[in-house]
């Protein structure tokens, strides 16, 4: 499927007009003719549908929630108007990071394992949402590529699939290919940009309580290691070149800042273990955290027992699992994700009263977390108590009714029983992930199933009325 996908976008590519311009433009000028706030924002969005459809974005509500508190504190100080900025995990193990037009910025699991501190991870983060804040592809694709906004998207998600496929080569080929470009000029570009993101991030950083020291540190980490390696496993050099003089820059740039001691959020320490338990197998993950734990080879003693706990639970150890997790909460200070690996245990032993208990306890706690809200609902479904999970979705939905995550769930209640309600809730889902073909879909299905629901099927036609617009739009954009 994925190669069916790139196959298609790299025809589409191709088969554009070609316009080069010369010499790199002012922020906000050619750029704002060339590609505008609303084009950028189409082809971002467009462009991570279809990672996600691609299975390329980890669906995690935890360690999506904790990307974007750190990513919502370094944008606070972006001031490109209507901009929304959307941080989200790859499910890949190469070092990398990026930035897509429109404000959205994919972090691989491998990079986030890569960092030893939450201040380097923010400062990958400040870089990417500088090359955001200071609209780098408009202005790249002003000063040297077509303005056919299909022409970037294609570009764009080609180039991530082509990196996904495992070739590094078969991702720059890719923008190679799509943007027609010079190398030369490509690459003097990038470092004039790359200059420019770690200056712009550094502000971000500073501006958001973080050192900005560790800018430097990371990037000369990678770039010793990268010294000894020419695998995809540091993808963010080929993307990021990192030199000695910029290294340098950065180092004597950071001088202007305060030093600032901040130690490491639990949420950081906690959710780097929980994604290194998704690139092990159940054996390798034990062996993995019992090595580190005997001979204290870890940045955190907690974060460690609780990635033994996830290793255990791997292998369906429930009794190991709590033990563990009951080691992991005696070091370290009450957090959301403790009360979500205990929910995550007893349901794996069905355990649905278990469960429950631990989500509302852990919400007792952190009323306002949004994985154990999610949490809640899923196991009241999954223990077969739907009025519970309706009367909990209901108190949801008045308070986040732009959430797809909410109406995946309500469309399980209602999968099999009511299919006018199941088509109408997924097709939700999918309107606010802005999948519009889909939700179309889903809405068509809805309003030729069985009911007698009048206000619902009022809303149902207005909505078909806007879906039906919004995808007309979407294909006329396409097409100009």
């Amino acid at each position: 499927m994925k190669r069916r996908l790139l196959c298609a976008l790299l025809a589409s590519v191709l088969a554009q007009p070609l316009i080069v311009r010369a010499d790199l433009p002012d922020l906000g000028e050619i750029s704002d003719a060339s590609l505008s706030l609303t084009d950028e924002a189409r082809i971002g969005r467009d462009a991570l549908r279809a990672m996600r459809e691609a299975g390329d974005v980890l669906d995690d509500a935890e360690v999506s929630s904790y990307l974007n508190d750190i990513g919502g504190k370094l944008s606070a100080s972006v001031t490109l108007p209507g901009v929304h900025f959307t941080y989200f995990c790859v499910a890949d193990t190469g070092i990398n990071a990026f930035a897509m037009p429109g404000g959205y910025v994919g972090v691989n699991i491998g990079l986030i394992l890569a960092t030893q501190s939450e201040g380097e991870l923010a400062a990958v983060m400040g870089h990417e949402t500088a090359h955001v804040a200071q609209r780098h592809i408009a202005r790249m694709q002003a000063a040297s590529s077509a303005t056919n906004p299909l022409l970037l998207l294609g570009t764009i998600v080609a180039a991530a699939l082509a990196a996904k496929a495992g070739s590094g080569e078969g991702a720059m080929g890719a923008v190679s290919a799509g943007m027609g470009l010079s190398i030369s000029r490509q690459l003097a570009f990038s470092r004039d940009f790359e200059r420019e993101a770690d200056r712009v991030g550094m502000q971000f950083m500073g501006n958001a309580g973080y050192d900005v020291r560790y800018m430097a540190t990371f990037f000369q980490r990678l770039e010793q290691a990268g010294r000894y390696s020419d695998t995809m496993a540091y993808a963010f050099l080929r993307t990021h070149p990192v030199t000695v003089e910029r290294i340098s820059e950065a180092q004597n740039r950071a001088l202007d800042y305060p030093v600032r001691m901040r130690a490491d959020s639990i949420d950081y320490l906690l959710v780097r273990e929980k994604l290194r338990t998704l690139t092990m197998t159940p054996d390798e993950a034990l062996f993995y955290y019992n090595s580190t734990l005997q001979r204290g080879l870890y940045l955190n003693e907690g974060a460690s027992w609780y990635g033994l706990a996830r290793a255990k639970l791997l292998q369906h150890d429930r009794a190991g699992a709590s033990e563990a997790l009951a080691k992991a909460r005696a070091k370290l200070p009450d957090n959301p994700m403790l009360y979500g690996l205990e929910v995550e245990i007893a349901r794996d032993g069905r355990d649905w009263s278990a469960a429950a208990a631990a989500a509302r306890n852990g919400l007792a706690a952190f009323p306002r977390n949004t994985a154990l809200q999610l949490s809640q609902i899923d196991v009241a479904l999954d223990g077969g108590d739907r009025a519970g999970a309706q009367k909990l979705l209901r108190q949801q939905l008045n308070d986040r009714s732009a959430d797809p995550a909410l109406y995946r769930l309500q469309a399980k209640l209602y999968a099999d029983k009511d299919p006018l309600r199941y088509h109408e809730a997924l097709g939700n889902a999918f309107y606010y992930e802005q999948r519009y073909s889909s939700a179309l879909e889903q809405y068509q299905l809805a309003s030729q199933a069985k009911g007698d629901d009048f206000y619902l099927r009022s809303m149902l036609e207005a909505r078909l009325r806007e879906v039906e617009r919004l995808a007309k739009d979407e294909r006329k954009a396409a097409r100009n």
